[in-house]
């Protein structure tokens, strides 16, 4: 294909272009070779103007080395280990619905998208399996998804105290087990139980929760995640020191859960606690600390394995850009964009999950990071 902004070219639009010739006239041998030639330089000239690009609005995370690799064979990506799980490709599916109609609709096209992909999947909050099994079609996605793939089970933070104020942590391992999930991720989420009309209260600090459960659980892998807030420092640095198989981001910049919650209130709520919606830390400040906290010392206090930068990231560049920047091993997690194609066919959902990951082929082909 010549270099320039083109389009595919229907086939029956080369027909038509074709017969729009006198039949006198004879075909130059560029045609014969590539009969779109004529069509497609055409749409150079139409679209130029369109394709100026702005020097202010480059991307100035990369260079860009263009001679230095052939285009990238689909496939290419390297495996990406993940606990005992290995993954096609860096890219998890947080966490992000349950128990309802629609979940099983959204949780059955994902699933599929792992099992065809290698991709990771983090459960929506499975609390409906805690007081029975009527919604467990929503979350036994395991079928689907095969045995290949990580996928991980998702409780909250107040519903694992109830839990362990009634002695009962062991159900745990037993939610884990019926879902034949790889382990059991724990969301933290103060601000959004603070804002949900019907939110529970925190009676132990969210560490010692998590603390609770790895003592609790042993051998139990465990990733921990806020719900689209971030956090800070110290929080990072608390979790850091953790044997958690991953830190979940979640950082402020996608979907905000206190947001979401606080839409499901009244107005003199809505007015009164907006601020705080705006308060969190983004995806490039969560990992940039983390990698603070990881030089330090050598990095000998961090324990934890693995990163999943979620929170924020638009496209397959914000996710090569921020995985090859963390210092620990690192994945990148999305949920509205999953969720967006899910909803609909699977087809949509199959080509969405195809630019992402050729889209990775190609970064990794390349683009170097810049100091």
């Amino acid at each position: 294909m010549d270099a320039g902004v083109g389009k595919p070219f229907p086939v029956s639009n080369v027909a038509d272009t074709m017969s729009e010739r006198p039949t006198n006239t004879k075909l130059s041998a560029e045609e014969i070779a590539d009969p779109t030639a004529a069509s497609r330089k055409e749409d150079h000239i139409e679209l130029a103007f369109r394709s100026q690009v702005d020097g202010m609005r480059l991307d100035h995370r990369f260079f860009y080395e263009p001679l230095l690799a052939p285009h990238p064979l689909p496939g290419s990506l390297p495996p990406i280990k993940f606990g005992d799980k290995n993954m096609r490709a860096p890219l998890w599916v947080s966490s992000m619905t349950g128990g309802t109609e629609k979940a099983y609709v959204i949780n059955q096209n994902l699933a599929q998208a792992c099992a065809e992909f290698g991709l990771g999947m983090g459960l929506g909050s499975c609390r409906p399996l805690l007081y029975g099994q009527d919604r467990l079609r929503d979350f036994d996605i395991r079928p689907v998804t095969g045995d290949e793939v990580p996928l991980f089970a998702n409780l909250g933070v107040a519903q694992i105290e109830d839990l362990i104020d009634a002695d009962r942590l062991p159900e745990i391992r037993q939610m884990v087990d019926l879902l034949r999930a790889d382990g059991l991720i724990i969301h933290v989420n103060p601000l959004q139980e603070w804002l949900q009309p019907e939110g529970d209260r925190f009676r132990m600090a969210p560490i010692e929760v998590i603390r609770a459960v790895l003592s609790g659980l042993p051998g139990l892998p465990v990733i921990v995640k806020e719900v689209g807030q971030g956090m800070g420092p110290d929080s990072l640095r608390a979790l850091l020191q953790l044997p958690l198989l991953a830190l979940d981001t979640a950082a402020n910049g996608g979907t905000n859960f206190s947001k979401l919650e606080l839409y499901r209130s009244d107005e003199l709520s809505r007015r009164a606690f907006e601020p705080v919606t705006l308060l969190g830390h983004a995806a490039l400040e969560m990992v940039n600390t983390v990698n603070d906290i990881a030089a330090e010392g050598d990095g000998a206090q961090v324990q934890c394995a693995n990163l999943i930068i979620s929170g924020g990231l638009q496209n397959f560049l914000d996710g090569y850009y921020l995985t090859e920047r963390a210092a620990l091993p690192a994945i990148y997690g999305q949920a509205s964009a999953f969720l967006r194609y899910a909803r609909e066919d699977y087809a949509t959902l199959k080509r969405y999950v195809l630019t992402q990951i050729r889209g990775l082929e190609l970064a990794r082909a390349y683009l170097r990071l810049r100091p």
